[in-house]
């Protein structure tokens, strides 16, 4: 008898759902990244600061100490309703900025004001679109779906990197928020044409107190279901890490090193930021097309590979060795977030995704840690000196973790590794 067929690379996209949710991630991506590119460079330029820059992209996430309440609110209204919501705001905000910009009112003070009010909404949108393609997908295809979503972002920062830095470059700010708030009403309406689950109806007392349960209660019984689950627990704690001390490097900090470091423009930013983008892409097509991955020692392998990346990239002194070594880097990454979120969301329950991965964007707080005290640390010791304090630290920790949860992470009969 011949094998089974194995299921298509794009076999996602058989679901009517996932077609319209991956465009919709796919241009908030793109608007995310060259909203990134274009205000890192205008802070960096009008204000010379490095720290100031560090401030500007650690605003970006205060959202993630309130992450956990956006998934208690996506458990209660729908996560599609939420995403649509969170999308109209990005839109706002974005056409704040191109009033000011167009006006000429544009202030880096208006700058960070509104950074600080995107920041609270936006850390939150990677784990409700998470949450989204868990409920729309067959369990079967989930791997396949997370890997391919996994790509908006990736092909949204080489193309938005490449094109923020080209219309910021050629048209100016003005012309290029035009673009960003377009990707966002865009990505929204495409939101609203995704047709979200129907959930199964409590009865009686059931659901009575369904409804008269707190969302701080929600909220505890979330945090306690992730923190009593070893390997949801190990997950989170290679996540935080990774965002503590391996995404300031090749993240926030692009800006500071494209100019100081390698004394490039605009357009050598975007090459930098789209190099880590083009081998996240790669990761994720190689991880979408490959099945019976054992997935929790694919993600301490690859967290290695990420940091030794980072420990030779940091010395770089030459825009195309610090492209080879951001290209390995995305590539490690990649795999390693995408294992982090299958193992998150294979082991959740239904009725609990939105608060896991409510959870899971908390963490991400340790970016803006690591951005804040590598701004400092860089007036005191210089890049170099601090990437690599970073990077050997990120390692040695990740490594402890692996050893504590070793159990529930290496062992080839662990349910994180079941196929």
């Amino acid at each position: 008898m011949s094998e089974p067929a194995r299921p298509s690379a794009l076999a996602p996209f058989r679901i009517r759902n996932y077609r319209f949710q991956w465009p919709a991630d796919l241009l908030t991506s793109w608007a995310f990244e060259m909203e990134t590119l274009i205000l890192g460079w205008y802070v960096l330029v009008e204000t010379g600061s490095v720290l100031l820059l560090t401030l500007f992209a650690s605003l970006g996430y205060i959202g993630t100490l309130v992450a956990p309440m956006f998934g208690v609110v996506g458990d209660r209204i729908g996560h599609r309703d939420l995403l649509a919501m969170m999308r109209a705001t990005y839109a706002v905000l974005a056409a704040v900025l191109t009033t000011l910009v167009l006006s000429g009112q544009l202030a880096p003070l208006y700058v960070f004001m509104v950074a600080a009010v995107m920041g609270i909404v936006r850390p939150s949108d990677l784990g409700v679109r998470g949450a989204l393609v868990a409920t729309i997908m067959p369990h079967g295809q989930l791997i396949g779906a997370i890997s391919i979503s996994r790509t908006t972002m990736d092909t949204a920062r080489i193309a938005g990197a490449l094109s923020g830095a080209g219309l910021f470059a050629a048209l100016g700010m003005g012309p290029a928020y035009v673009a960003i708030v377009c990707l966002y009403i865009t990505a929204t309406a495409l939101t609203l044409c995704i047709v979200a689950p129907a959930k199964p109806q409590l009865a009686g007392a059931a659901a009575s107190e369904a409804l008269q349960r707190s969302p701080l209660r929600d909220l505890k019984e979330g945090v306690a279901y992730v923190w009593t689950t070893p390997r949801m627990q190990a997950a989170l704690w290679v996540a935080f890490l990774a965002n503590l001390t391996a995404y300031p490097l090749s993240n926030g900090l692009l800006p500071y090193i494209a100019r100081a470091i390698y004394g490039t423009n605009q357009t050598g930013l975007g090459y930098l930021s789209a190099s880590f983008a083009i081998g996240s892409l790669a990761g994720s097509i190689v991880l979408s097309l490959i099945r019976d991955l054992r997935v929790a020692r694919l993600m301490i392998g690859a967290t290695v590979v990420w940091y030794a990346t980072l420990l030779i990239f940091v010395q770089m002194q030459t825009v195309p060795t610090a492209i080879a070594c951001l290209v390995v880097a995305g590539f490690s990454q990649s795999l390693a977030m995408i294992s982090i979120a299958v193992i998150l969301m294979r082991t959740a329950s239904e009725n609990f995704r939105g608060r896991v991965m409510g959870v899971r964007m908390m963490v991400i707080y340790g970016l803006p840690i690591g951005l804040l005290a590598a701004g400092s640390l860089i007036d005191e010791i210089g890049f170099a000196a601090t990437g690599t304090l970073y990077a050997a630290a990120g390692l040695a920790l990740m490594l402890a973790v692996m050893l504590h949860w070793r159990a529930d992470l290496w062992h080839v009969h662990a349910p994180a590794n079941a196929r």
